[in-house]
């Protein structure tokens, strides 16, 4: 089945670019897609929902020239293939030119197409996922009389089939999976009115890389029962410390300031910073997107172009930027085959694990929860509703919340004290706690 669905779309894709040559565009790139799965959900011992989904689509964008037009639909009959290409190409007639549009330049297409394993089924089926919710949500509700209610514990898992390709010749795609399990509590003080809130997951493309269900049910219980009897925090300039699970909040920033976008449009604190040092020199930030089973690998990004693995931090120096075809050429530049973003971003750590890390803290805030939007890409300047820990003497004192954390991310990046072994490796941005040396926090 997923064999005939891979041929489909890529005959489809195929279709697509030759309907758009056909009617006269100077060159066109189409993508297409299937996705299918499930997601189970129980609450409080009772199954919630069973959803299954089938999702496809199609897209297509041409150029006449340099004026460009795109258009899609979720209709793969040969009809709306046709009526999709003539929808952009009448967009694209009627744009204004743009001299940097086009598509990737083929020497740079990827011409090898490694075997990540990016598709690893699950034998787990609907029934089997119920079973596992309600245990994952069961080891919760045991943990502590104080998990006195649930969000509820789910099972999902998900099979994607993409083909890309273009009036080059660039014509490939892959299949990938991803599954997860997950439990969200809630906690509240006995004879008092306080509650709180936590929740945990485990994702992977390979079933064999998901966490326990009944562990993960229990690790979401300790953070809610840890987060009772909270404290607003005070008013003051401490060390602090982002716990692995949001610490790669902070590498985003840092991928949205160097995005070629944001460069081309000058909205960025690190315009014209390429060769400057930003980190602490024994920082280096980095991707490697052809990891096997890895959770962002791809061999090619959304222009075709092959990635390959790269610094964008060398030894605290700003060694590259995050570039597409197109915000390339707007810098005079080549591009990075980021076309989609980054892929498995990772960055250098001591060996130091967090409770290593709090002691070298001493005093000051772990941050656990992050709150609001409070980041301006231009100026740098961070401001974060958070919650989290107070930590006196190397060790956790008591919870906090309702604090706000502010600084400069310039200032942020610049003085990491260090990245710690603690890894959290269930996203794309892969990174151990980051400890601060110093912040703003208002509390009381």
């Amino acid at each position: 089945m997923i064999d005939q669905e891979q041929k489909l779309l890529e005959t489809l894709t195929q279709q697509i670019l030759d309907e758009a040559k056909r009617q006269g565009a100077t060159a066109a790139e189409a993508g297409s897609q299937v996705d299918q799965g499930y997601t189970t959900s129980v609450r409080m011992g009772d199954v919630e929902t069973i959803e299954h989904h089938k999702d496809r689509g199609m897209g297509v964008t041409v150029y006449f020239g340099n004026r460009k037009g795109t258009a899609s639909t979720s209709d793969f009959s040969p009809q709306a293939v046709q009526q999709t290409v003539r929808s952009a190409c009448d967009i694209a007639r009627y744009t204004q030119e743009d001299p940097y549009a086009g598509l990737a330049d083929p020497e740079q297409l990827a011409t090898e197409f490694p075997d990540l394993e990016l598709s690893q089924s699950w034998s787990t089926g609907v029934e089997e996922s119920v079973e596992l919710a309600k245990r994952c949500e069961q080891a919760a509700l045991d943990y502590d009389a104080r998990i006195v209610n649930s969000e509820g514990g789910s099972v999902s898992s998900h099979h994607s089939i993409r083909f890309y390709g273009n009036s080059n010749g660039f014509l490939s795609g892959y299949d990938a999976t991803r599954h997860g399990i997950s439990c969200s509590v809630i906690a509240q003080t006995q004879g008092a009115d306080e509650m709180q809130r936590d929740y945990w997951y485990s994702s992977a493309r390979d079933p064999e890389q998901l966490g326990d269900a009944a562990e993960i049910g229990r690790r979401a219980a300790q953070r809610a029962v840890d987060r009772l009897d909270s404290r607003k925090g005070m008013t003051c300039q401490v060390p602090v410390l982002f716990d692995a699970t949001i610490a790669g909040g902070l590498l985003g920033h840092l991928i949205g300031a160097i995005r070629g976008g944001n460069l081309y449009r000058k909205a960025t604190f690190l315009l014209d910073h390429l060769g400057k040092p930003i980190f602490p020199q024994e920082i280096s930030i980095y991707e490697e997107p052809l990891l096997k089973r890895a959770s962002a690998s791809a061999p090619f990004d959304s222009d075709g172009v092959a990635t390959r693995a790269q610094n964008f931090v060398t030894d605290g120096v700003l060694s590259s930027y995050v570039l597409d075809s197109y915000s390339a050429r707007r810098l005079e530049m080549q591009t990075t085959g980021n076309g989609g973003g980054v892929r498995n971003l990772r960055m250098t750590h001591g060996t130091l694990d967090q409770e290593g890390l709090l002691k070298k803290m001493g005093t000051g805030l772990l941050v656990t929860e992050l709150m609001g939007q409070g980041v301006n890409t231009i100026t740098g300047d961070y401001s974060r509703g958070a919650a989290g820990f107070w930590v006196e003497g190397g060790e956790i004192a008591y919870p906090v919340d309702e604090i706000t954390i502010a600084g400069n991310l310039k200032e942020m990046f610049g003085s990491i004290v260090e990245s710690g072994a603690d890894i959290d490796p269930r996203g794309n941005i892969q990174v151990g706690s980051i400890l601060i040396e110093q912040m703003s926090i208002a509390g009381e």
